[in-house]
């Protein structure tokens, strides 16, 4: 959400960055209503004032026994309560409008975010690894023939409709390895607090990191209100709704794996085949709280974070600074990674990384007391994911494939897997 303040303040440059994301300036409706909503909260001071200074002559005309006088003024103090009343309920909605209005406008980028329409204005800033160059014609996940036996997408549409998967034996285990070896790098290594969050969520949760209310259609609602979360962004970052921390324990650097669901809304004959795009999936999430001084270089360690987890696997991957046009609502810059898929022949997004800076705080009211004294500041936050669970699988399993359809398991996933090494071609573990 934005400071209507800085709006008022500097217009010019609120509608210069809007038109850097390709939206239309808004600044003139959005002051045009905010002078009107002001307006009418000072009407409604001085009528209240009015009605106080009828209220004490009330009281003096009846001490002096003038009963007309009395009987007028009585009569003029309850014309100015319900005058008062109406000037308050319009300077409320009014509020409620501006409010709504400045929750449906997207956060700013940053200056230095590359300028552009669509993903093919990001640019890549890092490439690590190289993909394999195999013998044979290297196949999609769902193609292998040690894979088939463990993903079963035909009993998931018999129980829940498309995009949906059933993981079985070995297949399900190497992801919920994955998944426990994410958690640990991130805790034991990254300094990240593990953290568990539920799957449901109030909506005033989802307006907090702006899901809502733009983008309900993207997400499930239940029939009492509640939301299933499309990432633990919602939970982890909502921790901190409301509250006002000391400077001095910031950051604030959490993680969660969860499930994850999202209605996929948009995007109707986008990757049908195999488990790219779900409506249900898992992820680990990473979240940090911090002083505003210290966001963007908490964006880069988040990125390495993420970076490592794909390097420790060894699966080839780049990263890209996303342009104005393809970078998320509540973003002022993101970094996308993207994990090497050899059987589509092409790098994607399994991460992405962005910095929010104060626009989910105040939506949030999410403050922090300066050390050194001083009014209360709103905190930056980000968020990244670390990894996708479901698609590093399906990196994993592309990357280590075989021509018989077996699949070589990354050295740092063995101790999760009892020290087995292989995907065989019948879909067990060796």
């Amino acid at each position: 959400m934005h400071d209507i303040r800085a709006i008022r303040e500097n217009p010019a440059d609120f509608d210069a960055a809007l038109a850097r994301r390709g939206d239309a300036p808004l600044s003139s409706e959005i002051l045009a209503l905010d002078a009107d909503r002001r307006a009418k909260i000072q009407a409604a001071e001085a009528a209240q004032a009015d009605q106080k200074k009828a209220a004490k002559d009330v009281g003096a005309a009846k001490a002096s026994g003038d009963e007309a006088e009395f009987e007028r003024l009585r009569a003029l103090v309850g014309e100015k309560k319900a005058e008062v009343a109406a000037m308050q309920n319009e300077a409320k909605e009014l509020d409620q409008k501006l409010t709504d209005m400045l929750m449906g406008i997207p956060n700013l980028p940053f200056a230095d975010t590359p300028e552009g329409a669509d993903e093919d204005d990001n640019i890549e800033v890092k490439r690590w690894g190289t993909p394999a160059v195999f013998a044979f014609d290297p196949k999609e996940h769902y193609d292998l023939a040690g894979v088939k036996p463990g993903m079963d997408f035909e009993t998931a549409a018999k129980l829940s409709g498309s995009r949906f998967v059933v993981l079985k034996g070995a297949v399900a285990r190497i992801h919920r390895a994955l998944a426990q070896f994410m958690l640990n790098t991130h805790v034991d290594e990254n300094g990240l607090q593990e953290t568990w969050t539920p799957v449901l969520v109030k909506p005033e949760m989802m307006y907090g990191t702006g899901q809502l209310p733009k983008f309900g259609e993207d997400s499930y609602e239940t029939t009492n209100g509640w939301w299933l979360v499309p990432t633990a962004e919602v939970t982890l970052t909502n921790i901190i709704n409301g509250e006002t921390v000391e400077e001095s324990t910031l950051p604030h650097r959490y993680v969660a794996h969860t499930q994850c669901f999202r209605s996929e809304a948009g995007s109707a004959g986008r990757d049908t085949s195999g488990m790219l795009r779900q409506h249900q999936f898992e992820k680990v999430e990473m979240v940090s709280v911090t002083h505003p001084d210290q966001s963007r270089d908490e964006m880069d360690r988040m990125t390495g974070c993420a970076e490592g987890i794909l390097e420790r696997l060894g699966l080839p991957y780049r990263t890209v600074v996303l342009c104005t046009g393809d970078m998320g609502f509540g973003a002022q810059r993101t970094h996308d990674i993207e994990v090497w898929l050899p059987g589509q022949n092409t790098y994607r997004e399994i991460s992405s990384v962005s910095v929010c800076g104060d626009f989910q705080a105040r939506r949030m009211n999410a403050r922090f007391k300066p050390a050194g004294g001083g009014k209360p500041e709103f905190v930056h936050t980000l968020n990244g994911s670390g990894l996708a669970v479901g698609r590093c699988l399906i990196a994993v399993l592309e990357n280590g494939q075989r021509e018989d359809g077996s699949v070589a398991l990354p050295e740092v996933l063995h101790p999760y897997l009892g020290g087995k090494t292989m995907l065989t071609a019948e879909g067990t573990l060796a």
